[in-house]
């Protein structure tokens, strides 16, 4: 029975390690240059969300305009524009925010936690619908190529992609980059011939068009005068919006870049910014030089595709493969949610606005826990739209431009307060400020047009995200309060009697503490072996884990860092333990996984030691409440079951705390 079950779980670690990865080693001094991103790599990875926008956003803009196409003129050199001025203005926060975290650490760090929790939350329901929206309109273009009667697998399919991104992110970042960059490289290669070649043979259309957008101006103005104009021009700019959405992919992704860090960082945002600005202008100049209408099934994008490439040799396929890649690389947009929405949660959850556990790194050195949560909320939101890309347009685009906003007013806010002793304060500062007033009001325009229609479903999501982290964070307050007062009572604990600096001898009994760092928690988890077990243990081996979370992951030296601080705590324990009388050594590991490296520790040190016992604390509510096992882990039990199944003796002590 025993050895049967042996192998089974033997053949579940193969078939595991074989889906999701051989474990990372945090030794390896290459490890971070080898998970890393060189800028070419971080544009397909983090650029994708914000170069796929140009298959719907040029769109929305240019129907907005109605019969007043002649616009699209203006239209095109100011989306280019706002394309630089946005990613500029993110290059400014890249410098200054060299460790990545975007809108929320921006925001948090310059305005405050509550507009912290606001830009976080907004960023979050905006990931999970990046996710949502890409993997529908892609699943949409395949689909427009398959039977109608196939169309009713529309769904399952579309839940096959985001379980399929799942996988790919829980092996790591590159790895799944690398999976999809063929994809990138098709659309950027086939939209620069369209484009280029649209462009090229309608030049002689140029000054037609500026003569039609002069006479367009002076007929309009005398029909719906200037502020009817500006009001049509700001309508269809701001519906356009969607072409900005996935700018801030690259600043909250930072933490994947290679060193420099900032250099690669604002290298892929030139790359970014410079393919987004590209083809977004020159799609609406081929749209206003084609005099392109909308047609019942197709996408304008096709509809210009087709135009042009009607008298190629092959044509057809050429057309087909150019839009194909449009909707396959919104499949490679959907990968910037995986890739920064689960690392805004690892932010939001090392600040106590979530579960701690979303801090937690995998043993591919993956944020594992957000990026299931993530994939499984675009699948809810898919099933509850029934993958409608109609509806899902409608919620689509908001809450990034209340995170853009929040950016560029702490940016604004950060170069007023530095007006002393930055002599280009007014430089940076009007940059920010003019990326300000794009985003607010393209913001207020968005949600009026879009409320009615479906957009308070986005608002009333997110401000349940912001209340439920509001609860969480009010939790976890409680809970540090009343460990703060097992620290002010036990961290300075006086001791009598002589030190103890024997050697532990292998044939006493053991006891075996599990701690975190020196805290008044582990004092009293000490205190209570003593006082439980009077007389009947001689030696006491201190056991550690330094885990390397989000927080600590940024570099080889953050590592070393946490690993001197976890070392320097077991120190003190070890001292407070021999000042008791006991003879006592430690011993750590550095891993991502507390229970694996806890229970092998443990396991060596009872080979060691064979009459050891396991103790660990474990913190206890009056009253156990549903949400008491999402908010803190289960660590303690997890260890216990572990241990007694390989026949070691483990207590857990209470530790009462009331919240």
């Amino acid at each position: 029975m025993h050895s049967s079950s042996v192998a089974s779980d033997s053949i579940y670690h193969r078939v595991k390690r074989a889906i999701f990865g051989a474990p990372k080693h945090l030794k390896d001094r290459g490890l971070f240059h080898s998970m890393s991103l060189i800028p070419i790599l971080a544009w397909v990875g983090l650029g994708a969300d914000g170069l796929s926008s140009s298959a719907y956003g040029p769109e929305e803009a240019f129907k907005a305009l109605g019969g007043h196409t002649y616009l699209a003129l203006l239209l095109a050199l100011i989306t280019g524009l706002t394309v630089f001025i946005i990613s500029y203005a993110y290059s400014r926060i890249i410098e200054h925010f060299p460790h990545g975290g975007g809108g929320y650490i921006v925001a948090s760090h310059l305005l405050g936690e509550k507009a912290g929790v606001v830009s976080g939350s907004a960023l979050l329901v905006d990931y999970v619908m990046t996710i949502t929206i890409s993997i529908a309109s892609c699943v949409d273009a395949m689909f427009s190529y398959v039977p109608q009667q196939f169309h009713h697998y529309k769904v399952p399919f579309s839940c096959f992609l985001i379980l399929f991104l799942i996988v790919l992110n829980v092996r790591g970042v590159k790895e799944s980059v690398t999976v999809l960059a063929p994809i990138f490289m098709v659309f950027v290669i086939t939209h620069i011939i369209m484009l280029v070649y649209g462009v090229s043979i309608h030049a002689d259309r140029v000054a037609p068009v500026v003569k039609n957008f002069s006479s367009g101006i002076h007929h309009d103005v005398s029909t719906i005068g200037v502020f009817g104009i500006l009001l049509l021009f700001m309508r269809a700019y701001s519906l356009g919006g969607g072409t900005y959405t996935g700018i801030e992919a690259v600043s909250n992704g930072l933490q994947i870049m290679r060193e420099p860090r900032v250099q690669t960082g604002k290298r892929t945002m030139l790359y970014m910014a410079t393919s987004l600005a590209f083809t977004a202008s020159l799609i609406l100049l081929c749209y206003l030089f084609l005099d392109l209408k909308p047609v019942e099934g197709k996408t304008l994008n096709s509809v210009l595709a087709d135009s042009l490439f009607a008298r190629w040799p092959m044509g057809s396929w050429v057309a087909f493969v150019t839009i194909f890649s449009e909707g396959a690389l919104l499949l490679v947009a959907a990968q910037a949610g995986f890739v920064d929405g689960p690392r805004v949660m690892s932010n939001m959850a090392i600040d106590s606005w979530l579960p701690h556990r979303f801090a937690a790194l995998s043993v591919r050195l993956t944020m594992r826990n957000g990026i299931v949560l993530i994939g499984a909320a675009a699948i809810a939101l898919l099933f509850y739209t029934r993958g409608s890309v109609d509806a899902l347009v409608v919620m689509y685009s908001i809450n990034v431009f209340i995170t853009f906003s929040l950016s560029q007013l702490g940016m604004s806010k950060f170069f007023i307060g530095r007006r002393k002793e930055d002599p280009q304060w007014m430089r940076h500062l009007g940059v920010h400020l003019v990326g300000l007033v794009l985003c607010v009001s393209i913001l207020v325009i968005t949600i009026f047009e879009k409320f009615s229609e479906g957009g308070w479903i986005t608002l009333l999501i997110t401000s349940v995200v912001i209340s439920l982290c509001y609860v969480i964070k009010s939790h976890y307050v409680r809970i540090r309060k009343a460990v703060s007062q097992l620290d002010e009572a036990l961290l300075d604990f006086p001791t009598t009697g002589p030190v103890n600096n024997a050697p532990l001898d292998p044939n006493a009994q053991t006891a075996i503490q599990l701690v975190s760092g020196y805290s008044g928690f582990g004092v009293h988890t000490l205190l209570s072996i003593v006082t439980t077990f009077p007389k009947t243990y001689k030696n006491i081996v201190f056991v550690a884990v330094a885990v390397v979370d989000s927080g600590s992951f940024k570099g080889a030296e953050e590592v070393e860092a946490l690993e001197e601080s976890v070392k320097a705590g077991l120190e003190k324990y070890v001292d407070l333990a021999r000042r008791l009388g006991f003879a006592a050594e430690y011993r750590m590991a550095v891993a991502t996984d507390v229970v694996e490296s806890a229970t092998e520790i443990c396991s060596e040190v009872s080979s060691e030691y064979p009459r050891s016992t396991v103790f660990t604390g474990q913190l206890t509510f009056r009253l156990e409440k549903f949400y008491h096992r999402m908010l803190h882990n289960e660590t303690a039990f997890a260890i216990q079951r572990r241990l007694q199944w390989g026949g070691l003796t483990t207590v857990i002590l209470p530790i009462r705390v009331s919240a």
